[in-house]
């Protein structure tokens, strides 16, 4: 296959990885299980994902990335050779030229493992590109225009907010909550609350299945498994939608004043577009219910969630790579 270009969203939940002219050909769990005997991948994606909490003591089921950047760079390594093999093949005639969209708040050295990474997994060229920018262009905002233009794009380990004119980024501000958080959250509150130990995929299915970042008038309620802290035996009881408002609160309140503080960096002109076009939020976590009038009613500012957020950032890396010669110049780091 002469695949010659490959885009990737390098997530702390998911991976997505575009080809031009396919589209998106892998959306699955950046999860990977690996023998502690030999150090050996046994597993990427979603039958990894599924490993989680279940693994004999020989198997490490874990995510290489945390807080959107590599924590574990061999494993971080394996899991993009894994996907870049499933897309290209094993054999292969010509290396492909790979970009990776990364947090726009990581360091230089983050930045550089991720490129080194990608190089050490078979790519002839890689190419970074921040998060904000191919947000906004998978959600159709016209990064190139002489206006402002406020992206969010929460996903599991970042959320990064940026105002956009002229195709850069004039303020910005990455913090490190998001669906992650949310997640720990709701496990520190459910252990605290009704003293039960929940793992991180019943977490997270309370989280998709009845969160909620405001009360609701008509609350949701689910039925979770669990162990029981005092007894150390199974349990099943009902959390409600409250319960996950209440839990979320501390981050919530973090991601109101990242957004606020990028509002307040933002110049009078520019302000008044926001104002005018309203803020468009983007990513996986950013489909937890009323995330959006949350935002709105803190800030004054209307607030929407694009259509498909979390294929938005593989979206526009997929544009940025099929116009690579534009965006080479303006806003890559390359090597």
């Amino acid at each position: 296959m002469f695949i010659k270009k490959i885009g990737i969203d390098l997530g702390t939940k998911n991976v997505l990885v575009y080809v031009p002219k396919r589209g998106i050909v892998i959306n699955e769990p950046s999860v990977v299980a690996i023998s502690k005997e030999d150090g050996n991948v046994l597993a990427v994606g979603v039958e990894a994902r599924d490993m989680i909490g279940r693994t004999p003591d020989s198997i490490v089921a874990s995510r290489p990335l945390k807080d959107g950047v590599i924590a574990d760079y061999k494993t971080t390594e394996a899991m993009l050779r894994y996907f870049i093999n499933k897309v290209v093949g094993g054999f292969r005639l010509f290396r492909p030229e790979v970009m990776v969209a990364v947090p726009g708040g990581i360091t230089s050295t983050e930045r550089r493992a991720v490129i080194d990474a990608t190089l050490a997994s078979g790519a002839r060229a890689a190419y970074i590109i921040k998060e904000p920018i191919v947000a906004a262009i998978g959600a159709d905002i016209p990064i190139g225009s002489a206006s402002g233009h406020m992206i969010i794009d929460i996903g599991g380990g970042t959320m990064e907010v940026a105002l956009i004119s002229l195709g850069g980024i004039v303020a910005s501000a990455s913090v490190r909550i998001a669906g992650n958080k949310f997640d720990g959250a709701i496990q520190e509150f459910i252990r605290k609350k009704y003293g039960l130990a929940i793992g991180e995929r019943t977490s997270e299915k309370v989280k998709i299945e009845i969160g909620s970042a405001l009360y609701l008038d008509k609350k949701l309620v689910l039925d979770i498994k669990g162990r029981d802290m005092v007894t150390g035996l199974p349990r099943i009881m009902n959390v409600s939608s409250d319960d996950v408002t209440q839990a979320v609160q501390s981050a919530l309140e973090g991601m109101v004043t990242a957004i606020k503080e990028v509002l307040n960096e933002t110049p009078p002109e520019l302000a008044a577009d926001v104002m005018d076009k309203g803020m468009i939020l983007s990513g996986g976590s950013s489909q937890l219910r009323n995330l959006a009038q949350l935002f709105s009613q803190a800030t004054g500012v209307p607030a929407y969630v694009a259509d498909e957020p979390l294929l938005c950032v593989v979206k526009g890396t997929g544009i940025a790579l099929e116009n690579l010669d534009s965006y080479k110049r303006s806003i890559l780091s390359t090597r």
